[in-house]
């Protein structure tokens, strides 16, 4: 049985670390491939982790930037509102004068003949 002072480790062959020096050397090339081949898979999974943490900060910023659009647009829109609710009073306005003067023209092409007529 291997060294009780040693606490169990499931990679290291059950000899111990020198055991089977012959059948080690083999062991070794395939259990530095595996560790290689785990750190590049956890490199990828910093990786992976870092790019999800860049795209939440992303889309916190676009989130910001979608609700200032929002208030932008409605504030422009009372704004237009405000715009198009001037134009028509304006253009109330001139109705009303161009009605107040066909209506003085007609009386006093009608009224003023009537009134010589008269005379």
């Amino acid at each position: 049985m291997a060294d009780n002072n040693q606490p169990y480790d499931p990679y290291i062959p059950a000899g111990g670390p020198n055991a089977g020096a012959g059948t080690a050397q083999g062991g070794n090339s395939r259990t530095a491939a595996l560790q290689a081949e785990i750190d590049s898979t956890v490199g990828i999974m910093r990786d992976n982790i870092n790019k999800v943490s860049e795209r939440g900060e992303h889309l916190d910023s676009l989130q910001g930037k979608t609700d200032n659009l929002a208030q932008s647009a409605q504030g422009f829109r009372r704004g237009a509102n405000r715009v198009r609710k001037q134009m028509w009073w304006k253009d109330m306005k001139m109705r009303m004068c161009i009605a107040a003067a066909v209506i003085i023209i007609l009386v006093i092409v009608i009224v003023v003949p009537i009134t010589q007529s008269k005379k």
